[in-house]
């Protein structure tokens, strides 16, 4: 302050002071999306793959015999009369609907919360199931835990909706035959949720005597897929749940959960030494969370629990024997 004119009066000099402004990061913008074009040819892909396999599906019920009980010459038959691939269809169009709905599921949370991600890619493959699955891409950061919870369980459940009517109509109207394992080159293991629905639908007959349609294949396809995703590991769906439920002990679960898979891996199926390797591979390592220590809401923790009670529906700790 400064003394004023000569009358006792003091008068205040206001003085601005300008703090230095904190550095802004710089954060790239979003990237593009990709042309629609390369989900659309991959999908293409996938569908010829789905619908050969498919047809050796298609084959092998109208024929009373198990599947791959003849190998691979299917393939041959394909090529050489490309019109057997439309027998394919009840199986490729209902895994590929199974496996689009669970993309979607993900892909309009993300629109819901504003997030970035790309079109739903599938992944041709010509093995025994004719894909690999499918994946979208996240291009913008999940800051938000309750967005990632909703994010990553989204497309387990929407997949999980689609597939329970597949799999109930199937075993509703399904042959009945008497298993043969001798003819059996590959079994299929059945999920906890295959032999409820044997017990509610077909009580009078034992589950190995029913000899699956094709869209049954598809919904096994397809709740075997949802078992993977739901794993509660690295950057799966059951990771992404996991990591928002409980952000401190992901790490010690996505390790605990590896160990287990190995277990299996030398019990039951040796496919599990991949998926307790895999995920580790690709990362444990998800975004600093802006509400790291918020708790989720009580209906989310109940959605949580209700994901790990479709987890158990899904998965058979041998899903897969090769005799």
């Amino acid at each position: 302050m400064s003394e004023g004119n000569g009358h006792g009066e003091f008068h205040a000099e206001v003085v601005e002071i300008r703090l230095p402004e904190p550095p802004v990061a710089d954060v790239p913008p979003p990237a593009p999306r990709p042309p629609l074009r390369t989900a659309l040819v991959l999908f293409v892909l996938t569908l010829i793959s789905t619908l050969a396999v498919g047809t050796e599906f298609a084959l092998a019920y109208a024929s009373n015999r198990a599947p791959f009980s003849e190998g691979f010459g299917f393939y041959g038959a394909i090529l050489r009369d490309p019109g057997l691939l439309l027998l394919g269809i009840p199986f490729s169009f209902t895994l590929l609907g199974i496996l689009l709905a669970h993309e979607l599921g993900h892909y309009f949370a993300c629109r819901f919360y504003g997030i970035q991600a790309s079109y739903p890619y599938f992944l041709p493959f010509p093995s025994i199931i004719g894909t690999m699955g499918a994946f979208i891409r996240i291009r913008s950061p999940i800051v938000n835990r309750t967005a990632l919870f909703d994010v990553g369980l989204a497309g387990p459940v929407v997949g999980f909706l689609f597939a329970v009517p597949a799999a109930a109509i199937a075993i509703a109207y399904s042959k009945v035959l008497p298993a043969n394992p001798a003819t059996t080159l590959i079994a299929f293991g059945n999920p906890p949720l295959f032999h409820l629905l044997a017990a509610a639908l077909r009580p009078d007959v034992p589950i190995d005597g029913i000899f699956l349609h094709p869209v049954g294949r598809a919904a096994w396809v397809g709740l075997f897929a949802t078992a993977l995703n739901l794993l509660p590991m690295g950057q799966l769906d059951g990771g992404h749940i996991v990591y928002a439920v409980a952000s401190e002990r992901h790490r010690a679960i996505s390790l605990a959960c590896a160990f287990l898979l190995m277990v299996l891996g030398m019990s039951f199926w040796d496919g599990w030494y991949v998926w307790a390797i895999l995920p580790l591979l690709l990362g444990l390592r998800h975004p600093r969370l802006l509400d790291r220590w918020e708790p989720l809401d009580r209906g989310r923790t109940a959605w949580a629990i209700i994901a790990l009670l479709i987890f158990f529906l899904c998965f058979t700790p041998t899903p897969l024997a090769v005799q």
